[in-house]
């Protein structure tokens, strides 16, 4: 029997090159190693406010890109997270056995706060906690996450053990899986940041659905350096190292130092000119397919029949969570 693994991307805004490199790229590879739930989190798009046309074509095109990327529906589950009651379920009851202080903890909500913004939700800060069941309800042996994400997976993880104790094994304990290569991509514009659709004006970011020719502009002008080395340094040369890891991610993971002996002696403007092309290559390709399923009917039967294999293995873990709990006095 196959593990399970399981992740979830918010939709919140259109997907980009570093969601495609740091998740949907690897769940792709490893769906035939593993039993891969794939849902689509809706649920923690609402922690901040939403155009609701935008928010609905942002859903459907994320399914669309699911498949587009790679992901089969016969080998993997694919569903929205509010066709699965479930997730909200037992996200209030994790919620109730998770500590304020943990809460207070989570580096997301911090970050945030001092950065000033203001009628943050409640809902934006309890949602590790249903980040947490999205988890537990399917019982994976592994998460795969970007380390932005693995303080989420800790908590889980906490929380899990400690209602294990309480109540008897009712959930497995999840491990973080972090890739070696292209975990965390950054921003073009400023490399310190993470690739992210907020990025300013979007010089920073490219989206999947991006023309080709505005994806070449935005490497094209990527932030870079005075050392005119092409050497992986994150430290010292962070755009250049956030490229390679780029060319690397769309080469088969090609190993850094191939890349560095390729360029040697070269400018950055050759090298650029190499990263542009792959990923424009890659966005033709995942484009190419995104048309062909945007308006059919693939999306809504991936979603159906996601959501019917989901909710079967939700409702198990849910009605054996409240019998532990003891909420449940009549057998099902």
């Amino acid at each position: 029997m196959k593990e399970r693994m399981v992740s979830g991307i918010k939709p919140s805004g259109q997907l980009h090159l570093g969601t495609y490199i740091g998740a949907l790229k690897n769940f792709a590879a490893v769906q035939d190693e593993y039993e891969m739930i794939a849902f689509i989190a809706n649920l923690h798009c609402i922690t901040v406010p939403q155009e609701p046309a935008e928010l609905k074509k942002n859903l459907r095109d994320c399914v669309a890109l699911y498949l587009a990327c790679g992901l089969d529906p016969q080998k993997c589950t694919i569903f929205l997270q509010t066709d699965v009651p479930e997730h909200a379920q037992l996200g209030f009851i994790v919620c109730c056995h998770t500590y304020l202080g943990e809460l207070n903890r989570m580096t997301q909500f911090k970050d945030k706060q001092v950065h000033g913004e203001k009628n943050l939700s409640g809902g934006l800060y309890t949602y590790p906690t249903l980040m947490a069941a999205d988890i537990l309800l399917y019982s994976p042996t592994f998460v795969p996450v970007g380390e932005d994400q693995k303080q989420h997976v800790e908590l889980c993880r906490d929380v899990a053990i400690r209602m294990n104790n309480r109540y008897g094994k009712i959930f497995t304990v999840p491990e973080p899986r972090i890739a070696k290569v292209g975990a965390r991509i950054m921003s073009l514009s400023d490399p310190t940041k993470k690739m992210s659709k907020s990025d300013g004006i979007n010089k920073g970011c490219i989206y999947l659905l991006d023309t080709l020719k505005d994806a070449r502009k935005k490497i094209m002008s990527a932030t870079t350096d005075s050392l005119g080395v092409v050497r992986y340094d994150p430290e010292n040369q962070p755009g250049i190292s956030n490229l390679i890891q780029i060319l690397s991610s769309l080469s088969d993971d090609r190993p850094f130092a191939d890349i560095e002996k390729e360029f040697e002696g070269k400018g950055y403007g050759e090298f650029k000119r190499a990263v542009a092309d792959a990923v424009c290559a890659k966005l033709e390709e995942i484009q190419a397919r995104y048309n062909e399923i945007i308006n059919s009917d693939l999306i809504d039967k991936t979603l159906a029949e996601g959501a019917e294999k989901a909710r079967i293995i939700a409702r198990q873990k849910v009605s054996e969570v409240q019998h532990a709990i003891g909420m449940e006095i009549v057998d099902r």
